[in-house]
């Protein structure tokens, strides 16, 4: 017998349910925690019971093992011998005599023993402790109870006295817990649900785990703490043993503890069930039709005893889907050749997909087979040319597996194409492995390059590590101008991406587009052009529309090397950028379903993306969501990077659902780019967060984090304002962190550059913030003729969102200066204005205060008079808050909060904290 030990961390994703199991012991004295193994019920339950500790209660803690529900009343005993002697004292003689019988001889025949006198002495035993104080018995793995232990708690407790509360924790995947008989009938039942995304993401940090793994692990545990740790674990080793780092893309290893974990949680099925459950695992898109056609007649029967323990969901179409990834895996795993073979012989004859059909038989044997190699190769051809480029690069490997060995030529070909197909689908797991099988054969030095280069571009923004790659790619490609254009334009893209370096890439992609010309390659010459378009606008050069125009005027396929580094998007980057929202949004819309044939997922991603920012821009929140949400999930299922993913959501969410999870999504992007080197989506992620912290009044952590945004694009020489808009927000950041100055010298910078560059929407978004230095510097009437003037600026450009911040910012204005009227009609615009767009979290900031907020009239008016930082700072200091507190609370030094409380005592007329709060106070 010994206490459960968990593998998960109790604060995370459990804090609320912590608090309602807590709320439950207290309403009804009793609670019963269920959930699959893993799902973290130890964790919880140890959480109420250090809790309880910390109270001084008393805490009787059992946790049975799976063998002790075979010994009679061994569960009993380890209780009553975890019971303070000082509980005994009181007990008759033959209570005690029961007592200590069963302490010492829980294996000894039973038939000798007074069982009244023992269920009497637990009783007792309880009610004395009660007496002393609250008791708390927390049970955990109740499953494996022995029943004399179930029946002997159970009279127990039917008769203890309030004081003594009841949790229990048992393993439930389907029917009725076995415990609940013991609780008793009215006991609430709290199941343990899984853990979101986030919370995987944060588990995985705590121990020590790539945070960029996360969207993948949460897929594959369905959200169970213990088997997403396990795989995180597993994938981490792996990886170490492979070349130190684990990619985003890496297939999940389920062994050892996650497939004990995976086993455990399948465990619960029949045979039968558990045979249909393989079949459904080796099946591309396993349905109840096709289980029955592949001989499985009670598919239904047993796919809803499956559905009941949570293993898989059953949809309406009778498609088949399981509720963590590493099921099926741990499924096939387990399953022997023999067994897995006859499965895929018998889904070949099942299936209608021709491709699946051939796919199915390839896999049901193990021998050579040119024929079937040569039918596997088509079916790779088809998946090409339908656009599932992933399935064509698993269906090649396979191909080249079947291939004889006098067919060495072919075996070479099925690998290249392979490789580049796994490049394409940005699955690197399958570029590897298709690379390190050229590189071992006697293939030439361009299968060589071409199979190194499908690794660099299916590692998405992770190209920090490619170096040797890189270098190993330029020296097999010496002496051919095409291969080596090929090679250097990958460099190009790492130097801005992982680099940082706009300049070093703008150069080598001149000289990709030399060698492209001399080699006749007019595709990876347009790609050429079109980075230097791209590194021209960052860096401000003037020609780089130019340039772009000349990419676009060559005669590129639809899709060279990918959409998102086609001119014909740069163009859709473009007119992003220069506020051309609706022409942006028109070739957009006319470049999502061809990319989608195409069977590029980062190529999908990328529209996406700007889609999303199309539609924040223009006001459309609720669509810019949908899009973020189809990026993630995109993300997700292909395995790419996921920096760029949430950055997305965290940008959608930032306008159109909530600041917190804005935030969430944003710290996730941000260490999933920094364990990336992707200096590009760094810099976004932290803006995102940046404005987050701006909105929500936190005007310190703003300036710091807006900061590390403008220290990366120094860094990267980036010019042009319109790209990354982070200008303003810091300007605004600085102005509520009571430093106008120093916001008034940087708009005053950037705005001539964006002036020379013609940047209008820059400008009015500069103006915004010199509206509000004007204000903090003491001049009301131009900072309100100013933001009036940004509003109708903001209106014409067709920026919804930006007015509607800029009427916000009037509002306070007004407010300074006590103009109520004013204010009131900029803030309902505001709030008209934030509604219309769906901004949520934006509306609630434009709600106009009740009389009650901040103080009464007189209360507002003082507020008024204030900074927004006086003002943060005087309703912290009215609540009682030391200056050391304060100065946590707000990140600044006490220094800083003394000077700034000495300016709010003169500016109020006040001498004191008392007389502070006193003004402030409603009247």
């Amino acid at each position: 017998m010994v206490a459960a030990t968990g593998n998960a961390d109790t604060t995370v994703g459990h804090g609320e349910l912590i608090k309602a199991v807590d709320r439950a012991l207290t309403t009804h004295g009793r609670a019963l925690l269920t959930g699959p193994a893993g799902a973290g019920k130890s964790e919880v339950l140890r959480a109420l019971t250090e809790a309880a500790s910390l109270r001084h209660e008393t805490v009787l803690h059992l946790a049975p093992e799976a063998t002790d529900r075979w010994i009679p009343e061994a569960s009993a005993a380890a209780l009553l011998a975890s019971v303070p002697a000082l509980a005994l004292e009181r007990l008759s003689g033959p209570q005690r005599t029961a007592i200590a019988l069963l302490r010492r001889e829980t294996d000894a025949p039973r038939a000798g023993r007074d069982h009244v006198a023992l269920r009497l002495a637990v009783v007792e035993v309880l009610r004395t402790l009660a007496a002393r104080g609250p008791v708390l018995l927390a049970l955990d793995n109740a499953q494996w109870l022995d029943a004399e232990s179930t029946d002997l708690l159970r009279f127990a407790l039917r008769l203890t006295p309030p004081h003594v509360r009841v949790l229990v924790a048992e393993c439930v995947q389907g029917g009725a817990p076995l415990a609940g008989p013991l609780c008793g009938p009215d006991t609430p039942q709290v199941r343990v649900p899984p853990l979101g995304t986030d919370e995987i993401a944060e588990l995985l940090v705590r121990r020590g785990l790539p945070a960029r793994l996360a969207g993948r692990i949460h897929q594959a545990s369905g959200g169970n703490p213990r088997l997403a740790l396990a795989l995180g674990h597993s994938l981490a080793e792996a990886a170490g043993a492979r070349d130190g780092s684990a990619h985003h893309a890496d297939p999940l290893p389920v062994s050892g503890q996650a497939r004990e974990v995976a086993r455990r949680l399948l465990g619960v099925l029949p045979a039968q069930a558990r045979r249909t459950l393989l079949l459904a695992a080796l099946a591309a898109r396993p349905t109840t039709a096709l289980l029955r056609r592949a001989g499985r007649p009670g598919a239904e029967a047993e796919l809803a005893l499956a559905e009941r323990a949570a293993l898989v969901t059953v949809e309406e179409d009778g498609a088949v889907r399981f509720t963590a990834g590493a099921l099926p895996t741990a499924l096939a795993a387990d399953a022997g050749w023999p067994e897995r073979a006859a499965g895929h012989a018998a889904l070949a004859d099942a299936v209608d997909d021709p491709v699946q059909a051939v796919r199915h038989r390839a896999l049901a044997v193990d021998t050579p087979d040119q024929w079937l190699a040569a039918e596997i190769t088509e079916a790779a051809a088809s998946c090409r040319r339908r656009g599932q480029r992933a399935l064509a690069a698993e269906l090649g490997l396979l191909a080249a597996e079947r291939t004889p060995s006098h067919l060495p030529g072919e075996e070479l070909a099925r690998l290249v194409a392979a490789a580049e197909d796994a490049g394409w689908a940005g699955r690197a797991d399958l570029a590897r492995r298709a690379s390190r099988a050229v590189l071992a054969r006697d293939a030439s030095p361009g299968d060589r390059v071409r199979a190194r280069l499908a690794v660099i571009d299916a590692a998405g923004q992770d190209l920090a590590a490619l170096d040797e790659t890189f270098a190993h790619a330029t020296a097999d490609a010496e002496g051919d101008p095409a291969l080596q254009a090929a090679v250097r334009l990958r460099l190009a893209w790492k130097h801005n991406l992982s680099d940082g370096d706009p300049v070093r890439s703008r150069d080598t992609a001149a000289r990709a587009g030399v060698l492209a010309r001399s080699g006749g390659d007019q595709v990876a010459e347009a790609m050429a052009l079109t980075v230097r378009a791209r590194m021209g606008r960052i860096l401000g050069d003037p020609d780089a529309e130019e340039i772009l125009a000349e990419a676009l005027a060559l005669p590129a396929p639809e899709v060279p090397l990918g959409m998102r580094n086609a001119p014909q998007y740069l163009a859709v980057r473009h007119a992003l950028f220069d506020d051309r929202l609706a022409d942006a949004r028109r070739q957009l819309l006319v470049l999502l379903p061809a990319v989608r044939r195409t069977g590029s997922a980062e190529d999908v991603f990328e529209v996406l993306r700007s889609l999303t920012e199309v539609e924040l821009r223009g006001g459309r929140c609720a669509a810019a969501t949908a899009h973020a949400r189809d990026g993630l999930e995109l993300t997700v299922e292909a395995g790419l990077s996921p920096g760029p993913a949430w950055y997305l959501a965290a940008l959608a969410e930032a306008m159109g659902g909530g600041f917190p999870r804005a935030a969430g999504y944003a710290r996730r992007g941000i260490q999933a780019s920094e364990e990336e080197h992707d200096q590009v989506f760094l810099s976004r992620g932290l803006y995102v967060l940046g404005l987050v912290e701006l909105a929500t009044g936190e005007a310190a952590k703003a300036v710091a984090t807006l900061r590390r945004v403008a220290e990366l694009e120094a860094a990267q020489q980036v010019v042009d304002p319109s790209v990354l808009r982070w200008h303003g927000e810091l300007a605004e950041a600085l102005v509520a962190a009571d430093a106008p100055d120093e916001a008034a010298d940087l708009q005053a910078r950037v705005r001539t550059t964006a002036l020379s560059l013609g940047r209008t929407s820059v400008i009015a978004a500069l103006d915004r913030a010199r509206g509000l230095c004007l204000s903090a510097h003491g001049d009301a009437e131009a900072a309100v003729a100013l933001l009036e003037d940004t509003t109708e600026r903001f209106a014409l450009l067709g920026l919804p969102l930006e007015r509607a911040r800029t009427l916000l910012a009037l509002a306070r204005v007004e407010r300074r200066r006590r103009r109520r009227a004013p204010a009131r009609a900029a803030l309902q615009a505001a709030a008209e204005a934030f509604a219309a767009a769906g901004a949520t979290p934006w509306s609630e900031l434009a709600r106009e205060p009740s009389a009650g907020e901040g103080g009464g009239p007189d209360g507002a008016r003082a507020l008024a008079a204030l900074t927004e930082a006086e003002t943060r700072l005087a309703l912290l200091v009215a609540e009682g808050a030391s200056n050391q507190e304060a100065a946590a609370k707000l990140f600044v030094r006490v220094k800083t909060v003394e000077a700034r409380l000495t300016r709010i005592y003169q500016k109020l007329d006040v001498r004191s904290r008392a007389q502070l709060a006193t003004t402030l106070r409603t009247r």
